[in-house]
């Protein structure tokens, strides 16, 4: 990823250590136009001493946390924020145990921090398709086992990978999403989630690829290391793997996709630089509820 200028901390420490500050930079985020209430949508609103605002309609009382990934915490603003400044300014991402140290929190703590950041930035990019040229392939994340198939036979975990790209061949965004399988019905469920209709496929020729893509310009042939074809994919697939193997030193299955969701999130606003921070914190301040 591209090296970009981080945000001081002692700049981050004036605008985000009240509690109040951090209150009103996430509500700006959620209601850029001003208050709403969730329940009859009346646009005023008073702000209670325990942070809550009271709609002046039906008088419900929300928070600014409510209604997101941050739903029902116990945690103050402040270290949530502290939270979104480590997990922002680190291009190599941080985990659990790092974070901990930083916050003085438990593991546990932690964890469940990062996940709800990781599911927010899921949320924030899936509904975003991409368009123009796209280079499409899959690739694998797991260590080898002796004895099992490799390639598209594998026992790793199966993962489709597109990469955007502008009118001059560079990267824009990327989308990374764990399949079960790489049949035909799998490509083109990832395909209408991932592609605007009308935009050219770049992929090798692989057999289940083709029907799949019908509805795109889709250009194929056979994969040559020495060709450049699906160049910036592999070099995308090759960071994705060291991020999570330097960062994260392996994982389980289960929890690849909120990983992979952090790396697309992070590749995709690689040049913002400091505002990322502001970026994560629209993440979550718009995010849905988890379930």
């Amino acid at each position: 990823m591209a090296k970009s200028k981080r945000y001081p901390l002692g700049t981050f420490m004036k605008e985000f250590s009240k509690e109040a500050k951090c209150r009103e930079y996430l509500a700006n985020l959620r209601w850029p136009g001003g208050f709403v209430c969730p329940k009859c949508g009346c646009h005023h609103a008073c702000l209670l001493s325990n942070g809550r605002y009271q709609c002046a309609e039906c008088h419900h009382q929300t928070s600014v946390t409510a209604g997101t990934v941050l739903h029902r915490t116990h945690m103050p603003l402040t270290q949530w924020f502290l939270a979104f400044y480590f997990v922002s300014q680190d291009k190599r991402g941080i985990s659990a145990t790092a974070l901990m140290s930083m916050l003085g929190t438990t593991y546990k703590t932690a964890w469940y921090m990062l996940t709800r950041i990781r599911a927010a930035m899921g949320q924030r990019d899936k509904t975003h398709r991409l368009n123009g040229n796209i280079e499409f392939d899959d690739t694998y994340f797991g260590g080898p086992t002796v004895g099992k198939k490799r390639g598209r036979g594998t026992e790793k975990a199966k993962v489709f990978v597109a990469v955007s790209l502008d009118e001059w061949g560079n990267p824009l965004y990327a989308k990374m999403r764990v399949t079960q399988n790489i049949k035909r019905a799998s490509v083109k469920k990832f395909a209408q989630a991932a592609f605007v209709q009308g935009s050219t496929i770049h992929s090798d020729g692989y057999g289940s690829y083709i029907p799949a893509l019908e509805g795109y310009t889709h250009e194929h042939k056979p994969y040559d290391p020495n060709s450049g074809l699906l160049h910036w994919l592999h070099i995308v697939i090759s960071n994705a793997k060291a991020f999570i193997l330097g960062t994260y030193h392996g994982l389980p299955k289960k929890y690849l996709q909120a990983y992979l969701d952090e790396y697309c999130f992070r590749f995709s606003r690689r040049d913002f630089g400091p505002r990322l921070l502001e970026r994560l914190a629209l993440a979550v301040g718009t995010s849905a509820r988890l379930s």
